[in-house]
C-alpha cells in the first residue's frame, strides 16, 4: 500500500492540478480499486485490491450540504469537468451545491455513484483508463 501516492493524488486533485482520469490512473497503478468520499465526514477511504483500506482527511474546506438534490446540476458539473472546463475544486463545490453528500468511485465497474443526504442517487459511467 503506497500511502504517499494516495495522498499525492488527493492533494493534486483537490488543488486542481490533475484531472479525474489522471487520478484514476495514478491510483489504479498502485492497486487501488476505488474510493469513497464522504463530504459530511470530510474524509476519503481508498479500497485496495488486496482487501486493505486507507482513510485520509480531505483538505478542502468543509461546507454545508443542501438537503435538496439536483441531479441536473450535478450532471452539468460532471460534464464541465469531463470537458476540462473546470477542475476538482470547482467541480466539488458545484456537486455539493447540487446536494451531493458522498460518492463512491469504482474503477473496476467504471462508474461513480453520487448520493444525497436522503439517499437519492446518480450513477455516472466513465470509460476505462487507457
Amino acid at each position: 500500500m503506497n500511502i504517499e501516492v494516495m495522498r499525492t493524488a488527493l492533494h493534486q486533485s483537490e488543488s486542481g492540478q490533475v484531472t479525474f482520469p489522471q487520478v484514476v490512473g495514478m491510483l489504479a497503478a498502485e492497486g487501488v480499486e476505488g474510493y469513497y468520499k464522504d463530504l459530511v465526514a470530510h474524509a476519503v477511504t481508498y479500497y485496495l485490491a488486496d482487501g486493505h483500506t486507507y482513510t485520509e482527511p480531505l483538505t478542502l474546506p468543509a461546507t454545508t450540504i443542501p438537503d435538496k438534490f439536483s441531479a441536473e446540476n450535478l450532471v452539468a458539473a460532471i460534464r464541465a469537468a469531463q470537458r476540462d472546463e473546470i477542475r476538482y475544486p470547482v467541480f466539488i463545490e458545484r456537486a455539493i451545491q447540487a446536494g451531493t453528500a458522498a460518492y463512491r468511485v469504482c474503477f473496476t465497474g467504471h462508474r461513480v455513484v453520487y448520493m444525497s443526504h436522503r439517499g437519492e442517487l446518480h450513477v455516472e459511467e466513465f470509460p476505462q483508463a487507457s
